[in-house]
């Protein structure tokens, strides 16, 4: 089959179109024929660099959450058969002591290739109504969206909620996930375009916060109270202090990302005077994805797709990606191999 290789760490270049053997399913696993996997900043452009928090071996195939259909299924499965339309979950073994989740496209080969072979508990039927390229992306973002917002923070109906990153690919969701709980949604992003897709998504507010002050512009909106919950996934050093001072008392703050940096400050004093509480999790649970896409072939949840590319175009997806020339989600088509020919 083919697949896209890295043989080292480095920049986009080291991604390379090869092939590799077709990988045969073990007992307990499926074999999946590759339809649509996302590309991602940190799974993806992070591990590639070098970069991510993990040790990666190579030679290494990115590819965090492929979405397709089994063509293959190991002797002791017994949940699923040959043509199911399938979503995945990335833990391919959980946490054990002071070992780290085994996850796909991390640790494990990943969906950047033809086909793919994975332990068939961490499938999840995608509904008919949902094309790959759309489960994908719903798959990727939506069960860690819920995880924060319903699990963690739980956001009651009536409560208000600051989205930071809005319109970034978990950002995106996390404002629809808000909507669907029955929150008042403040869109935070970084341009004034940016901003205006938050609020086609479903936010009632957005506020630039390159441009605006965020906690004024926040206690203008809130009545002087602040928001009850914020969705911060940047951990950058300037706007997260703004994010946590956003926070009304007895406030709640989630957040599984730090593309921004990550090393932020914070004022005790305000956190403990405040009675505010901060989460940080990866956590996403089989019903979360499974609600996930169930509120996605509702229509309750809307993938954004930015562009899609070919499998052997995944450079020229990461590049442009990294270079600020596609905002949101990117998806590769793995049954897509060729470049098209320019005119």
């Amino acid at each position: 089959m083919k697949a896209i290789v890295m043989r080292r760490f480095g920049g986009p270049e080291t991604l390379e179109l090869a092939e590799v053997p077709r990988p045969v399913p073990q007992a307990d696993e499926v074999l999946i024929r590759v339809h649509a996997v996302t590309v991602n900043r940190t799974l993806d452009l992070a591990v590639r660099a070098g970069r991510y928090g993990r040790p990666v071996t190579l030679p290494h195939v990115l590819g965090a959450d492929p979405v397709g259909e089994i063509v293959e299924i190991g002797d002791d499965v017994v949940d699923r058969k040959i043509g199911d339309r399938v979503a995945t979950l990335p833990f391919v073994k959980a946490a054990t002591g002071s070992a780290p989740p085994v996850l796909l496209g991390v640790s494990a080969w990943g969906g950047y290739a033809e086909f793919v072979a994975v332990p068939a508990r961490i499938t999840h039927l995608v509904p008919a109504k949902l094309d790959f390229a759309d489960a994908a992306v719903v798959a990727r973002h939506a069960p860690l969206a819920l995880h924060l917002l319903e699990t963690k923070a739980r956001v009651c109906p009536g409560e208000t909620v600051l989205v930071m990153g809005a319109s970034g690919g978990l950002g995106s969701v996390g404002v629809q996930v808000a909507k669907s709980l029955g929150a008042t949604v403040i869109a935070g992003a970084g341009a004034p375009e940016r901003v205006a897709r938050a609020v086609a998504a479903g936010a009632d507010y957005g506020i630039d916060y390159r441009r605006s002050d965020l906690v004024q512009e926040v206690m203008v909106l809130t009545g002087g109270r602040g928001v009850d919950v914020v969705f911060e996934n940047i951990g950058d050093p300037d706007l997260f202090p703004q994010a946590v001072s956003s926070l009304a008392r007895g406030g709640r703050l989630v957040t599984a990302g730090s593309h921004g940096g990550g090393k932020v400050t914070l004022n005790v004093t305000e956190l403990y005077q405040k009675q505010l509480t901060l989460y940080g999790s990866t956590g996403q649970t089989s019903g979360d994805l499974d609600r996930a896409l169930a509120l996605a072939a509702d229509g309750l949840l809307q993938a954004e797709i930015a562009d899609t590319f070919p499998l052997s175009s995944a450079a020229r997806a990461h590049e442009d990606l990294e270079e600020g020339r596609i905002t949101g989600k990117i998806v590769l088509l793995p049954q897509h191999i060729e470049v098209p020919l320019s005119s």
